[in-house]
């Protein structure tokens, strides 16, 4: 069988985008195939190589739905980088032509704007109580100490749709990211693994983070670990709450805190080439 697809990035996050709604045979292969495909798919010496694989897909309660696979072939809740390449692509290929677009995700509906050359969304307000984020303890995660190996991190946690470790350091660049990274990400403490977040506070209104993402190691970028990032900086009073630019490795995020509690993130959204791939 031959797919199409696009690959598309949002700050050096890439993905695999295939268009379950133009070809609406690929709608008929299960969750747990396009599992396995991912794995194939995302892998960067045998596959088209990518962070994770989006399957853009119709909705009955959104203008089009989105579904989210890792490189691992774990399927994950939320994407924000993601989200805002799959609007794009929708918008410039004719599947949608709303202005404001609404976007199924399994973490619910997100609604996504363009504004200039960037593309903003509402990624809704975020969850800081244990159990619903989830992590292994009650109440708000702020500063928490998990030990690894022979040594103590401490962790404020936050979700966006899915979950996230926010480690505030005092160098990010230096910062062994490889080695802590994966040790946070399975520690039991986190019962459906989690992404992590290695923040350094510049000033009040700007942050330097580095990411170690669940299913994928680390990438470039992660939308929703900005979000993360800023929700978990702001509770612990270290930046101020109105508009946050995040660097990453792989570019720059601006990201609002609103007084209604809803967190939206602005960023670009890049193609880099289509083709098709026999499986």
């Amino acid at each position: 069988m031959k797919i199409a697809f696009t690959k598309m990035h949002g700050i050096g996050n890439d993905f695999i985008l295939v268009d379950c709604i133009t070809n609406a045979a690929l709608q008929d292969i299960s969750y747990k195939t396009w599992s396995g495909y991912a794995i194939t798919l995302c892998n960067r010496r045998y596959g088209i190589g990518a962070d994770q694989l989006l399957l853009l897909l119709p909705s009955k309660t959104a203008n089009v739905g989105m579904r989210i696979f890792n490189a691992d072939g774990s399927e994950v809740q939320m994407c924000g980088n993601g989200i805002r390449c799959l609007a794009v692509y929708a918008w410039d290929n004719g599947v949608a032509t709303e202005v404001k677009l609404d976007v199924e995700t399994p973490a619910g509906n997100k609604s996504i704007t363009r504004v200039n050359n960037m593309v903003r969304v509402n990624m809704g307000r975020p969850q800081a109580m244990g159990r619903k984020i989830p992590v292994d303890a009650d109440g708000q995660i702020i500063d928490y100490p998990i030990k690894i190996g022979h040594k103590e991190i401490k962790v404020t946690c936050v979700s966006m749709g899915n979950p996230h470790a926010v480690v505030f350091v005092d160098d990010v660049d230096s910062y062994q990211v490889d080695a802590d990274g994966p040790l946070l990400e399975t520690n039991s403490f986190f019962p459906e693994r989690t992404n992590v977040e290695f923040v350094q506070v510049i000033n009040r209104r700007e942050i330097r983070m580095r990411v170690w993402e669940r299913g994928a190691g680390e990438t470039l970028a992660c939308g929703t670990g900005a979000c993360a990032a800023v929700v978990a900086a702001s509770m612990k009073e270290l930046i101020d709450t109105l508009v946050t630019t995040v660097h990453l490795k792989g570019g720059d995020l601006e990201i609002r805190i609103e007084t209604d509690g809803n967190v939206y993130m602005t960023g670009p959204a890049a193609y880099v080439f289509t083709g098709t791939i026999e499986i």
